[in-house]
């Protein structure tokens, strides 16, 4: 285990200092939701919860920190499925809710500058109020700018436009040694060396503390409309998937769900979805600004669909309709949380390879004794696979749900996939990180951790295994 120094009275006093008595806590209320995500992770409570309001009280406490190797754990909205928010050596949990304000919407040249603690679903609310999108749409939309840029989130609109990546033009960084650097800026191009904002995306909040970032816009589709297709069997729709991408229809979303899946968003939402008496699910989005290409799409996707095993073809053409049924697909995550013990794998495969994927997944049902439910962003081949506790004992649970999840990774590995599509390592899934990148890999990764963090006090214990 690392040494780091114990916070006691005087460092709070020092802190206090930098940032406001006010903004610094350590009641039992602040500790207990500061200690957790959204992973199923036991809590790891921070010693104080700091709660800074400007980049420059977070570069005076980063450079504090560091002097006196206090580990500092970065959080948003603490929506994270790994554990990456998890203050694992305790010290500061750093609170960066506060830093939420929209700085600039460019139309002009069509970026958003926001801080760090900016949600999701204010991006998007702001932007498509004039007409714009802000593509990346994770299942969960409380999340915060900040934490998506460390997780390197995708979401369902992913297949068609992208990752968080491909929408961060620029950021502003406060490094572990407390020096602020601005990474990017405005410009549409940049081939200026190495990127070193490239290496802050997806580094899950190791390598320094996003505080503002600049993101790239694109003009709002004007139509939508949305298939909702039962199929006979999951190996079925696995094949619709392929099917539908290989007749050149580009959809902005093809997610994939079990009846499983279906049936638990119902009761969670308690109401019903037009059907959930198959085995099971496409959802296919698409958009356009023109009624025929649109009309094309949708009849082309419907044909494959029905082609391969759809026993039915339901067509969401209002806003409302639509809005219905993405609002059930992104209550998934946290339907599974409320009934059921669970953990989930966002494993990422070569679209091609789904069929196969899904046939080798599902044995494990009966080789582990769990339930095995897959629902994911099927169009770009990130499966997520919820490992579901059936009746195990509390001593079998762990070790069960464990040999479970390595199985469906190396079942990914062997068709060319990866650990994770959307949610990273954090400190749930480190363990695979050998698996899929070999030992030199690790050790180069850990020697830019080394320079950005020498005394490794950037939420230390997460991605390396």
């Amino acid at each position: 285990m690392p040494s780091y120094t114990e916070i006691l009275p005087e460092i709070r006093a020092d802190i206090e200092a930098i940032v406001g008595e006010e903004n610094v806590s350590s009641t039992p209320e602040d500790i207990e939701r500061h200690s957790i995500d959204e992973s199923p992770l036991e809590p790891h409570p921070p010693t104080i919860v700091v709660s800074p309001h400007t980049t420059q009280q977070v570069s005076e406490l980063m450079m504090y920190a560091n002097k006196h190797k206090i580990p500092v754990t970065p959080q948003g909205s603490r929506t994270g499925l790994s554990g990456a928010n998890h203050p694992v050596y305790s010290g500061i949990a750093l609170n960066m809710e506060h830093m939420n304000k929209i700085i600039e919407l460019d139309e002009e040249n069509l970026m958003i500058t926001v801080e760090s603690g900016v949600l999701v679903m204010d991006v998007h609310e702001k932007t498509e109020e004039i007409g714009l999108l802000y593509p990346p749409d994770p299942g969960e939309n409380s999340g915060s700018i900040g934490g998506n840029i460390n997780t390197n989130a995708g979401g369902m609109r992913a297949m068609k436009y992208g990752v968080t990546r491909d929408f961060v033009n620029g950021l502003e960084v406060v490094l572990p040694t407390g020096e602020i650097i601005n990474l990017g800026g405005k410009t549409v191009k940049d081939s200026t060396a190495y990127s070193l904002i490239d290496l802050i995306i997806g580094s899950e909040g190791t390598l320094g503390v996003v505080t503002k970032a600049i993101l790239r816009l694109i003009p709002m589709p004007q139509k939508t409309a949305l298939i909702y297709a039962p199929f006979e069997s999951v190996e079925d729709a696995a094949n619709a998937v392929s099917e539908i991408i290989k007749r050149r229809v580009n959809p902005f979303a093809l997610e994939f769900l079990t009846q499983h899946a279906i049936v638990t968003i119902e009761r969670y939402i308690e109401r019903k979805l037009p059907d959930n008496s198959h085995p099971a699910y496409l959802l296919v989005g698409v958009e356009s600004n023109s009624d025929d290409e649109l009309e094309k799409a949708l009849e082309t996707a419907g044909e494959a669909c029905l082609e391969l095993g759809a026993a039915e073809v339901y067509l969401a053409e209002t806003q409302k309709q639509q809005d219905d049924l993405w609002d059930a697909r992104k209550a998934m995550a946290d339907a599974y949380t409320a009934f059921y013990e669970s953990d989930e794998a966002d494993i990422c495969v070569p679209r091609s390879t789904i069929p196969e994927f899904v046939e080798k997944a599902m044995p494990l049902e009966d080789k582990y004794g769990v339930l095995v439910s897959a629902v994911g962003h099927a169009g770009d081949g990130n499966i997520h696979w919820s490992v579901v506790r059936q009746d195990q004992s509390d001593e079998e649970w762990p070790i069960i749900l464990e040999e479970a999840i390595a199985e469906l990774i190396e079942i990914s590995m062997k068709l060319g996939g990866t650990i994770s599509g959307e949610h990273g390592l954090g400190y749930t899934k480190k363990q695979y990180l050998p698996m899929k990148v070999g030992d030199k890999q690790v050790e180069l990764m850990k020697g830019i951790k080394n320079v950005f963090d020498p005394n490794g006090i950037m939420n230390p214990g997460k991605v390396f295994p």
